[in-house]
């Protein structure tokens, strides 16, 4: 009859805590220290999709809402930029009422393309402002997962200098130490895998609210283009 195999391992092989908490505890500084970072950077992942989500339908709403009154009732830059403050609409109205200003008196072509121009330089900035913090997702996304495997390399090799020392091969040794290390890589996909998610939504939201921009920019274009025309017309 073959023997208990356990009888043969040390007690605290046989005993050892599988619990996440005993694993995070037991595991080696270097793979601990791996296991924190992971742990914090998937904190501040939901921290910035919670913000970045909130930030980004609040001004998505204030934004649509100032459009369809712009269409509806405004009809000079100076009514728009009253009734469309605190949105990029207001920003627009403002460069163009500089723009018609330092341009008094030169040709309508000419203020239009300045005006486009600037326009353009105006809804990039306001753009590049919605996307802010959202460059730190892709980065949690791309290299969580390979800082986890940095801990689990470093995790196994551990175990395999404890074999040599202990001069042991049974599983039963080396298995806490794998798992410690296996643990590592378990949180650098956890903190991968929503940090991809939220950043490839948000980048969709951020494209819809450029288009609001687009939008915005167009329709200020156009009131300045008629303006001009009306003003310059026989």
């Amino acid at each position: 009859m073959n023997p208990d195999s356990s009888s043969n391992l040390p007690a605290s092989a046989a005993l050892h805590d599988f619990s996440l908490w005993s694993l995070f505890f037991n595991a080696d500084t270097i793979v601990k220290a791996v296991m924190l970072g992971l742990i914090l950077a998937s904190i501040v992942t939901w921290t910035v999709g919670l913000a970045k989500a909130l930030q980004l339908r609040a001004a998505s709403q204030r934004l649509k809402l100032a459009l369809d009154q712009v269409r509806r009732h405004a009809d000079t830059l100076s009514r728009i930029e009253t009734d469309a403050a605190q949105t990029p609409l207001a920003a627009f109205a403002s460069a163009a009422l500089q723009e018609s200003a330092l341009s008094q008196g030169l040709p309508a072509d000419g203020i239009k393309e300045r005006l486009a121009a600037q326009l353009g330089r105006v809804e990039a900035a306001a753009g590049r402002q919605m996307n802010r913090g959202t460059g730190m997702l892709a980065t949690i996304g791309s290299t969580a997962p390979f800082v986890g495997l940095f801990g689990t390399v470093w995790g196994i090799m551990n175990s395999f200098v404890g074999i040599s020392k202990l001069q042991a091969s049974s599983f039963a040794v080396v298995a806490p130490g794998i798992a410690e290390a296996l643990l590592a890589t378990a949180l650098g996909l956890f903190a991968a895998i929503p940090a991809v998610v939220i950043y490839n939504l948000f980048a969709r939201a951020v494209a819809g609210y450029r288009a609001l921009l687009a939008q915005g920019a167009t329709d200020i274009l156009n009131l300045v283009s008629r303006e001009l025309d009306r003003s310059h017309a026989p």
